[in-house]
């Protein structure tokens, strides 16, 4: 049996409730979003605008959307169901306009990616992406390729200041987000506050940006006071409250105010980063400090240097057995060892315990000793992250001082974070690019490291797209003379520029668009099938521009340079039969499964499952003794 979440009134008006209900196997495994009911206090009469309001929600009666995307595994979310205690509560954040945009997310079509090799800069062998558009439909259009594949996820959304007065909006309240309102929340936009859009526009794009991150992977998103609270509630409820790992805070700015009352007003110098990560497996990483210990000390052993064996014998940490005598020497009542006596015996044993300053201590040899290393702090030092002061001066330095950012995360906090949370080859995702801080961050991190990370940014205004956040990078990367005349030698590397298709991949009437390439449609098939993303599976991409060879396909003489065997997931072989893969563009010669073309294809020895036009000259009991799953395109594309 598989299981599947539908919702089911109950007893109180306005509640849905959430229950495991069992389903015939081999069913399709369909989701139904629940709702979030709202408990109010508005009387009969009159009305009540309740705007982004906190509240709890009893388990018993769960009412937090569910992450959908682990049923397609048959793996029900942690968010979904009734727990062992039903009389416990979670927090949850309400809102106006909250139901409208739950599903939000499923209902956004898919598009394509289309680069412009104009803009771009090195092409699509350097493995990094710039995308100009909305980034909901380009987080929708990267998932096929890169679900699951995502180290680090780092965003800078609008703050929701109020403030309307520099070029990417910081009220939320552009022409495109109007739109957006007006289409998906419907005529209940109309009492929205900025609070309330806020939350609507960031629900949806979070949810997208969930299904981006590796198992080990993080993601991290600034903010200010605006929507901190909100944002953490926010996250809990999609990433998982167990997942929050800290919340990290930074100096943006070093300048006190001192116009009017500001000068007597708390100086609000800092800014927050708020830290979740997929899984509970910590994903950070040790670094060296940049330090170097000192070895003041050299005996027959080697260099070492010197630090007490003993702690304090108070309060807690007192322990009358750990004040033996050693060598004649006995701590005094508030000293203790700081191990027992059989491992303090092993050590001056060892000669690993000297009183040489008169008091018992602790030898640590050089050569016993790893680097130094420095702890991931929450509080960050403004020397290590640098100021919003500092980030708008190295814009200002590359692009002039007309690029009309008035606060810019600076490099060193991007870094401070890249340099724990991502291996050298790993993948970084912004969907909030802005000035193109985290793509300059990512190669100047390359720099320093010898790391191969790959950076994937959008932004949404085109002419930030092109005239800062691309031009940005392609200068950091080539080279450029600064504000001071000087050259600034390159970082190396390069970026893919690329735009979202005017179309989406399937038309209005549900079938898939005349021009979409075999590649194209293969990505979104695996996606479909398995939840990952298809980089790195040796099919060629329109991005990538590599192929793989389709000669295993038996008896066939094919000029494609693909193969319908797209790979394996889990055991279980995906086909795609698409586009005249076969070599043959008659619709029985390539895209319909027919006896002929089943004995073409590449052999698995396990379950398959063959996506194709239709199928033909092969009956139900045939296919189930061939363990074969056919699904039909475009109908069975659906994610």
């Amino acid at each position: 049996m598989t299981a599947t979440i539908a919702a089911k009134p109950t007893q109180k008006a306005g509640v849905a409730a959430a229950h495991v209900q069992a389903v015939p196997h081999g069913e399709r495994l369909k989701a139904v979003a629940v709702g979030l009911a709202r408990l109010s206090n508005t009387p009969s009469t009159g009305r009540t605008h309740r705007h982004a309001s906190f509240r709890p929600t009893h388990v018993g009666r769960r009412t937090l959307p569910c992450d959908l995307a682990p049923l397609r595994h048959g793996v029900a979310s942690p968010f979904c169901g009734a727990t062992s205690n039903p009389r416990s509560a979670v927090p949850t954040l309400d809102w106006i306009g909250k139901n409208a945009v739950i599903r939000h997310h499923k209902e956004v079509p898919f598009r394509l990616l289309e680069p412009d090799e104009k803009l771009s800069c090195g092409g699509a062998e350097t493995g990094n992406l710039i995308v100009q558009g909305d980034n909901l439909h380009a987080l929708k259009a990267l998932l096929p390729r890169y679900a699951g594949k995502v180290k680090c996820i780092y965003i800078d959304p609008p703050y929701n200041t109020g403030n309307e007065g520099w070029v990417y909006n910081d009220n939320v309240n552009s022409p495109e987000i109007n739109r957006w309102f007006g289409s998906v929340v419907g005529k209940e936009a109309e009492d929205l506050s900025r609070h309330d859009k806020w939350l609507c526009m960031m629900y949806p794009r979070m949810v997208l940006l969930k299904q981006f991150l590796a198992e080990d992977g993080a993601i991290f998103v600034s903010i200010d006071d605006n929507e901190v609270a909100s944002l953490r509630l926010l996250m809990d409820e999609i990433f998982g409250k167990q997942n929050f790992v800290a919340t990290i805070v930074w100096k943006s700015r070093a300048k006190p105010s001192n116009t009017g009352t500001a000068k007597v007003a708390p100086q609000n110098d800092a800014e927050y980063v708020l830290c979740f990560q997929r899984k509970s497996t910590p994903p950070f990483k040790l670094i060296h400090s940049g330090k170097d210990r000192s070895y003041p000390h050299v005996d027959h052993d080697g260099k070492y240097r010197l630090q007490t064996i003993l702690k304090s014998n108070r309060g807690e940490n007192k322990r009358e057995t750990m004040q033996f005598p050693l060598d004649g020497y006995t701590p005094p009542p508030t000293k203790r060892w700081q191990a027992g006596e059989d491992v303090v015996l092993d050590l001056y044993s060892r000669n690993r315990i000297t009183f040489q300053t008169g008091e018992p201590m602790l030898k640590y040899y050089e050569h016993e000793e790893s680097d130094e290393t420095s702890p991931f702090w929450c509080s960050v030092k403004s020397e290590l992250s640098g100021t919003a002061e500092q980030g708008k001066n190295v814009v200002n330095a590359i692009l002039g001082i007309e690029h009309g950012f008035d606060t810019v995360k600076p490099l060193g906090i991007l870094q401070y974070i890249l340099s724990r949370t991502s291996d050298k080859d790993s993948i970084i995702l912004d969907s909030f690019a802005g000035s193109g801080t985290t793509g300059h961050a990512v190669l100047k991190q390359n720099a320093e490291d010898g790391g191969n990370r790959k950076f994937i940014l959008v932004e949404m205004e085109e002419k930030i797209a092109q005239d800062i956040t691309a031009e940005r990078v392609r200068r950091v990367a080539g080279g450029y003379t600064n504000a001071k005349g000087e050259a600034v030698e390159g970082l190396g590397s390069g970026f893919q520029f690329c735009r979202l298709s005017e179309e989406p991949l399937f038309n209005e009437f549900g079938d898939i668009r005349d021009d979409v390439t075999f590649a194209q449609l293969a990505d979104f098939v695996w996606f479909a099938e398995t939840g990952t993303g298809y980089m790195e599976k040796g099919i060629a991409s329109p991005l990538s521009g590599n192929a793989r060879s389709s000669s295993s396909a038996k008896g066939m003489q094919s000029p494609s340079p693909y193969s319908p065997l797209l790979g394996t997931h889990g055991g279980v072989a995906v086909y795609l039969l698409f586009n005249g893969i076969l070599g043959d563009r008659r619709p029985a010669g390539g895209n319909i499964l027919t006896p002929e073309i089943l004995a073409s294809l590449p052999e698995h020895d396990g379950l398959r499952v063959i996506y194709a036009a239709a199928v033909k000259g092969i009956g139900p009991s045939a296919l189930a003794r061939a363990n074969i799953i056919f699904k039909q395109t475009p109908y069975a594309i659906e994610v």
